[in-house]
């Protein structure tokens, strides 16, 4: 296992690059509740399990597929 399939979260411009938004624009979307985020101190973050089950909800994760 990688330390990245470790990690619980991502950044913000981490999880926006993997949906082909900018760093701008992912903030934004982080902003206005479209991104599922944690904040810890000043820090911005988006929990894996929270992102990959907004996607499957969308039809657009992995285990989508099977739907």
């Amino acid at each position: 296992m990688t330390e990245a399939d470790s990690r619980l979260v991502y950044s913000v411009p981490e999880a926006g690059a993997m949906l082909g938004l900018t760093r701008n624009n992912a903030y934004k979307a982080a902003e206005r509740g479209e991104l599922p985020t944690i904040r810890i101190g000043k820090l911005i973050r988006v929990p894996k399990a929270a992102f990959h089950r907004m996607l499957e909800q969308a039809g657009v994760g992995p285990d989508a597929a099977g739907k």
